[in-house]
């Protein structure tokens, strides 16, 4: 065995330990910042994977990058790789706010109780101006009884709850829109003569801002690109039979989606030219390609949807006579989808560890 065979074998060697201790640094660092930041009231992230988000939010025709480096065939990481066996933070307790999504959050929302002297119907709360972010108005009826959204109809409420999300897609909320909010919110208090107590306005404004940070670490939308043989492009007709006969139906929006049983999004089909489908414009336009994607935060269980996208995404290749590929543009083998899987997996349990479960109602109003 020549010293330039052992050479190039230790420099391989070296190589996987380190993508494998590289994905343990960044998994034991998001876990830190995600417990820390929980605890300060803020939300979640510290994951940067195969993000395809512009800055306007809209997802871009791309197989991004994996962490901070990029995605490469010869990641040769096992299909069952685990995420570290770390402890995960101490879950949050009932003060912080109920996780069936009726109770008020005061984790990743501005919270202000009022309390009026007398049972004081909907109707006299008047309204919020109209914020980038959404405004709840939560009553319940008694200590201790559930909380339910106050409508215009609905019964007197002993006990309210005014509550504006800190930060979602569009960013965090700025210090304008929570005094806004809370100047309707004191106003709505002296209309039932009910006390509260606002809270700073600098203060929430300034954990929005850290909310929007920590949750834009965790953003994660991982697309899988087919492209036709050069010079070859997929006439519309066929890609939406084909779509169509893979389950996939064309939204509002402009790309197909695949729903489950309940009508929840597992993954969208998009155009690789960033242009929105029609059913008008399918019957003429031609694309030189796809991207299927998944939005990890908004989907229950990323891992199986991820595999069962992988397996479609296969199936449609063979269909389209197209390539998976990167986004340099260089053929996607199984140790490639390997290493972003694991990714998919170490974001899942980042966003667990954050206590944000994935398609959870807390994940769908951070990642909405």
């Amino acid at each position: 065995m020549n010293r330039l065979f052992l050479g190039l074998l230790v420099a391989g060697v070296l190589l996987v330990v380190g993508v494998l201790v590289y994905n343990w640094l960044q998994e034991r660092r998001a876990r830190g910042r995600l417990g820390q930041a929980l605890t300060r009231g803020g939300g979640g992230r510290e994951y940067a994977e195969p993000t395809l988000r512009g800055g306007n939010g809209a997802p871009l025709p791309q197989n991004t990058t994996v962490g901070e480096a990029e995605v490469d065939a010869e990641d040769d990481l096992p299909l069952d790789a685990e995420v570290p066996d770390e402890p995960l933070p101490q879950p949050l307790t009932a003060a912080h706010g109920a996780r069936d999504g009726s109770a008020p959050d005061p984790d990743i929302e501005c919270v202000v109780l009022l309390n009026p002297g007398a049972s004081a119907p909907g109707t006299t709360l008047g309204q919020v101006p109209e914020l980038r972010h959404p405004v709840r108005w939560l009553g319940r009826r008694g200590a201790g009884l559930p909380w339910q959204p106050i409508d215009a109809a609905g019964a007197p409420w002993q006990e309210i709850a005014a509550c504006l999300l800190l930060a979602d897609r569009s960013g965090a909320a700025k210090r304008r829109d929570v005094e806004a909010f809370l100047q309707a919110v004191s106003a709505a208090a002296t209309t039932v003569s009910a006390p509260c107590t606002l809270p700073d306005a600098a203060e929430e404004a300034a954990r929005a801002e850290e909310l929007d940070q920590f949750c834009a670490d965790l953003d994660v939308q991982i697309g899988l690109t087919i492209l036709k043989g050069e010079p070859g492009q997929i006439a519309g007709t066929r890609l939406r039979g084909v779509a169509e006969a893979a389950g996939f139906r064309l939204d509002a929006r402009g790309q197909f989606e695949y729903v489950d049983e309940i009508g929840n999004v597992l993954c969208s089909l998009q155009n690789y030219k960033q242009e929105p489908f029609t059913a008008e414009s399918l019957r003429v336009l031609t694309t030189p390609g796809i991207v299927l994607l998944i939005d990890v935060p908004r989907v229950a269980d990323p891992v199986r949807v991820f595999d069962q996208m992988r397996l479609i995404a296969k199936r449609l290749a063979v269909t389209l006579e197209g390539v998976l590929v990167d986004d340099n543009r260089r053929p996607l083998d199984d140790a490639a989808l390997a290493a972003i899987r694991s990714q998919v997996q170490a974001t899942a349990a980042a966003l667990r560890a954050a206590h944000i479960e994935p398609g959870g109602t807390r994940a769908l109003r951070l990642f909405g």
